[in-house]
């Protein structure tokens, strides 16, 4: 089945499970039986449930990362002002000790 993402393939299975239902009569024959029906409308429930939890997820680790991205921003500029003091008070041999690898 996996094609589209994930809330197609939850769709067409809901699909699939409402024709069986509906041809219940004319499948059974098959071996779409009641137990079948009730397997693939516990798996459609199933899927529907952690699609939506994924989906929250997805939306939370955005926030996360909005807010990684904020605090790195800041990080950032406090990094380059004492790359700026270093490089002021010590000899460019003593920038290693900094994590400075710049060659002026």
């Amino acid at each position: 089945m996996k094609k589209g993402s994930y809330a197609d393939q939850v769709n067409a299975a809901k699909l699939m499970l409402n024709g069986v239902r509906n041809q219940g009569k004319t499948l059974a024959r098959r071996g779409l039986d009641q137990e079948f029906i009730t397997r693939l409308e516990s798996l459609h429930t199933q899927a529907q449930r952690l699609d939506d939890e994924q989906e929250g997820l997805k939306s939370r680790l955005q926030e996360k990362t909005s807010e990684l991205d904020g605090v790195l921003e800041g990080l950032a500029e406090k990094v380059s002002e004492a790359k700026k003091m270093v490089k002021l008070d010590f000899p460019k041999e003593s920038w290693k000790e900094f994590g400075i690898t710049d060659v002026r």
